[in-house]
């Protein structure tokens, strides 16, 4: 680009755009990071990954600009006469902690306070000239010569078929020629080797050369740089010029060429203030631990060039690596070799078998390299990124409660990049979008409906029971929610009635249009998460500080003085999120709230000395974790109720056992990381910044797990009555749930199931669904947003997850009446609709939804575990107590029922999963046949 019609300078991308190199950067910030591991092993801890060993810093530095300052150089805060304070560090530049004799580089950096809100940060190296051209050659170069020892020389033998020998050679002798011993860090000059503007137009590199001082003692000891230092500002000042080089051609100082010398004897650099570092300034830890970075400073001082433009990334990446608030796993070589084998034997092998017909430690092995596959290949950041990268103040530090808590938007979760994951953080992709605007009503989605999803008679899921189904709402409450445009403007989805629909009121008790009119999502296809992406129980506590003050009475969530949640003054209940409202939420909620309460009184007693926010954070950070676990190892094997599914999920949480020696044996080989759980593993966010998608919302997409038809009863046998769904919807959930009680609402659903995840199995209930003054049909809903949100058809979005297209209709169900549907709805397979097809496709035995979704679930179940800070790195005592991980370890959903319903421990599954069918009691008032019908009463 350039800058102004006199400027000659100009800045070339690397890929040929802004976005291609900020993703080019993003990799090499991780580069950056391994050479950091490479240079902490040993037991070594992790250091800076440049610039690692500080040798003197002072924070009361003074900088003066000349009085004679050129007028074309009276820039910003760069004024005839000012003067600032200033923090300077000098530095050894390898990235290793050495002894101060050893041949080095050596680094200045300066951070000049112009005022309380702006800084500038200056960054120099006492060597006239880079060795790398470019980011590509700085981070390669890094690369491979981290470590030290024989190491370098084969990163170097690597240099040469990467980089070429001639460039290779070329930066091998720049650095050695550089490398050397001093005698003091006050007689270096320090050049900045990379332009910045100075203004709009002109471009200069900057240096400090010292002014006359003594000659530096003999070196003495291997910190004998920092002692130096002290006894010099014992004796008086230390003084430097600060000087800049201007820009003169594109020939002679290239902007985007790092390895060209700006010097020339006709332009000498120019004098323009004088840095001052008094006598009696003592080193300060401080300033050595700052993090410094030449973006920290205004648009009329921008660092230019693609080396400069690396360095925010890098610079950053390092710094968050050496402070513990970014990580990075060290991959050993013997895993990354297995899993690629992997990958390549098993992609072979499920061509001819699939990985749920093999036995069950390969099984294993298979899903292992499924994941693996789809986290290099479908994690897909869509969030707008900075591109190219800009100025900015010096970022402020979280907060001690933001370190230590979770935040009630989800910021700060990741303490190198605070808006990761929080509310309106954008939702990624697991496959690439595939936008069909002009078929959003294509095949008709109301006729897809009647003929395809629409209950005709209620199939049960045998294995599983009606906690089931409320529990997945509940946690999908928590991780995804669109905003809404209200019905009846310019945002309104209007869908046309198919022939032979006679009309449709959008409103209760409206007129009959001839088109079903939906709220449009704000935003449309690219809106954000209303909630945060973590699994921070936000459904129960809410989202933003505000909700989240209202819901609380001190440390404790307000409930009545019977233990249900209040009412507010339309009618609903009081809760994090309380949309979609139904009885199965509402005993949802108040068991959590009560167990949250529960967990404030345990902790009060304990800590006596802690305020309310300590307690009231603790117990929610214990109970967010707590349902974490819970859907890990007790929900998801329940629904995909298999040996293979029951053992990897208790590894994801637990580690594999101590007894299981082959398992052990296989994950030493192929995924260390994975031995001990990933609670005890750090932070991953694999090929992306953490989200959650687009995709993963499509797949959850589970509402025929809601029966229409309910019976109550206690556990005693006394019958409560029979409700529809309707009965238990909104405002009239709150009343059932206290005229029931919640005991007898949790037994009911533990002895009753759900409806089966298939076709033909859509509740009645929600095609006629009041919600908000609306009239929905929530199946034409579910198959709208998925159409408008850009989610491929059902055969791309298997191509897209590395399976076989569907090639007969025949494959894709075994039922000829539904195949004769399918082929009378959609023109061709590649037409039917991704959740058509999940509901379609026959499941692996034992599992409650198809093989495609389960895709999307292995690849997304462990991502909401694994990049999460306080499901890892922070899963400790320091963070939850000891009392909050053992409360957390030793409690199952059977457990926190039993704690708040003790009337129900002769009917819990004792020892078994809770959202399996419990045992019922036959009720001695019902009708002979009906104690075992359940919820599909009225089909």
């Amino acid at each position: 680009m350039t800058t102004g019609t006199r400027v000659q300078w100009r800045e070339v991308y690397l890929g040929g755009s802004p976005e291609a190199e900020r993703r080019l950067f993003e990799r090499m910030a991780v580069q950056i990071m391994r050479t950091q591991l490479k240079n902490s092993r040993g037991g070594k801890p992790i250091v800076a990954g440049f610039q690692a060993k500080g040798t003197y810093a002072v924070d009361d530095a003074e900088l003066r600009f000349r009085d004679d300052l050129p007028p074309e150089l009276r820039v910003g805060f760069a004024q005839p006469g000012a003067v600032y304070r200033a923090a300077v560090r000098f530095s050894n530049a390898e990235g290793r902690i050495l002894d101060d004799r050893e041949p080095d580089l050596r680094g200045a950096a300066l951070r000049i306070a112009a005022s309380a809100d702006e800084q500038h940060d200056l960054l120099m190296t006492n060597a006239p000239v880079s060795h790398a051209r470019d980011a590509r050659q700085f981070a390669e170069f890094a690369v491979a010569t981290a470590g030290g020892g024989p190491g370098r020389y084969l990163g170097l033998a690597r240099l040469m078929v990467v980089l070429g020998p001639g460039e290779t050679i070329r930066m091998a002798r720049n650095v050695l020629a550089a490398r050397r011993r001093i005698g003091s860090v006050a007689t270096e000059t320090y050049w900045s080797r990379i332009p910045i503007t100075w203004g709009g137009e002109l471009a200069v590199q900057y240096l400090l050369r010292p002014l006359p001082a003594e000659a530096p003692p003999p070196p003495d000891g291997p910190d004998f740089l920092t002692a130096e230092m002290g006894a010099r500002l014992q004796r008086g000042d230390v003084r430097f010029e600060l000087c800049v080089q201007r820009f003169r051609s594109p020939q002679e100082t290239p902007i985007e060429d790092a390895a060209v010398d700006w010097r020339s004897p006709q332009a000498p650099p120019e004098p323009v203030a004088t840095l001052t570092i008094r006598a009696g300034s003592c080193d300060n830890p401080v300033v050595h631990a700052m993090r410094f970075n030449p973006w920290n400073t205004t648009g009329d001082f921008r660092p230019l060039g693609n080396l400069n433009r690396v360095r925010k990334a890098a610079y950053d990446a390092s710094a968050a690596h050496r402070d513990r608030q970014r990580w990075l796993t060290d991959v050993p070589i013997r895993n990354t070799i297995a899993s690629a084998a992997m990958v390549k034997i098993f992609g072979v092998v499920n061509r001819f078998r699939p990985w749920h017909r093999l036995p069950d430690a390969l099984a294993l092995l298979n899903l292992a390299a499924l994941r693996d596959v789809l986290r290099r290949d479908n994690l897909i950041d869509t969030e707008n990124r900075e591109a190219p990268p800009r100025v900015r103040d010096v970022p402020v530090p979280p907060a001690e409660e933001e370190r230590v808590f979770r935040t009630h938007d989800g910021r700060w979760n990741d303490l190198s990049a605070p808006g990761m994951g929080a509310a309106g953080a954008a939702f990624g992709r697991n496959v690439p979008a595939l936008p069909r605007p002009g078929l959003v009503n294509e095949p008709n989605p109301i006729l897809v409906s009647r003929e395809l999803l629409r209950r005709d008679t209620f199939r049960p899921a045998t294995s599983l029971n009606i906690l089931a189904a409320a529990w997945i709402q509940f946690q999908v409450h928590d991780w995804v929610v669109h905003a809404r445009h209200p019905l009846g403007g310019p945002h309104d989805v209007r869908v046309p009635l198919p022939p032979g629909m006679a009309g449709w009121a959008n409103t209760p008790g409206g007129p009959l249009e001839l088109q079903m009119r939906i709220g449009g999502n704000v935003g449309g296809a690219t809106g954000g998460n209303v909630a945060s992406h973590w699994w921070d129980g936000s459904e129960v506590y809410g989202t933003g500080t505000a909700k989240a003050r209202e819901l609380r009475d001190g440390a404790k969530i307000r409930l009545t003085p019977e233990g249900y949640l209040p009412v507010d003054v339309a009618g609903s209940e009081l809760t994090g999120f309380n949309e979609a409202w139904w009885l199965g939420l509402s005993s949802m909620h108040t068991l959590f709230a009560r167990e949250h309460n529960l967990l404030c009184d345990a902790l009060r007693e304990r800590n006596p000395e802690w305020d309310d926010e300590r307690i009231y954070q603790t117990a929610r950070l214990i109970v967010a974790a707590l349902i974490a676990k819970i859907h890990t190892v007790e929900w998801t094997p329940a629904i995909l109720a298999t040996d293979v599914l029951r053992r990897g999920m208790n590894v994801n949480w637990n580690g594999v056992p101590a007894n299981d020696l082959l398992s052990r044996i296989g994950l030493w080989l192929t995924d260390v990381n994975a031995l001990h759980g990933i609670l005890k593993t750090t932070p991953d966010h694999h090929s992306a910044p953490y989200s959650l998608t687009e995709d993963f919302v499509t797949v959850y997409r589970m509402h025929p797990l809601i029966p229409d038809d309910y019976v109550f009863s206690t556990p005693d046998g006394e019958s409560l009555g029979a409700r529809t769904f309707r009965d238990l919807l909104g405002g009239r959930a709150d009343d059932e749930l206290r005229a029931l009680g919640l005991a007898n609402v949790l037994y009911s659903f533990g002895t009753a199931h759900p409806g089966a995840i298939t076709l033909h199995n859509y509740p009645l209930s929600l095609l006629d669904l009041e919600r908000e003054g609306e009239l929905v049909d929530l199946s034409v809903v579910d198959l709208v947003r998925t159409r408008m949100r850009g989610v491929p058809r059902y055969n791309d979005f298997r191509a897209a997850l590395h399976m076989p297209r569907i090639t007969r209709w025949e494959d894709l169900t075994a039922d000829p009446a539904t195949v004769a549907r399918l082929r009378s709805v959609y023109r061709s397979i590649d037409e039917v609709d991704t959740m058509v097809g999940l509901f379609a496709e026959t499941p692996p035995e034992g599992f409650g939804f198809s093989d495609t979704a389960f895709r999307v679930f292995i690849l997304m179940a462990s991502r909401r575990l694994q990049s999460d800070r306080f499901l890892t790195a922070d899963y400790r005592p320091e963070i939850y107590t000891q009392f909050g991980l053992d409360r957390i370890a030793n409690t199952t959903m059977t457990d926190l029922i039993h704690r708040h319903c003790p009337d129900l421990a002769a009917v819990l599954p004792a020892g078994h999963n809770a959202f399996a069918p419990w045992r019922r009691r036959p009720a001695a008032t019902q009708p002979a046949g009906k104690a075992d019908v359940g919820p599909g009463a009225g089909g």
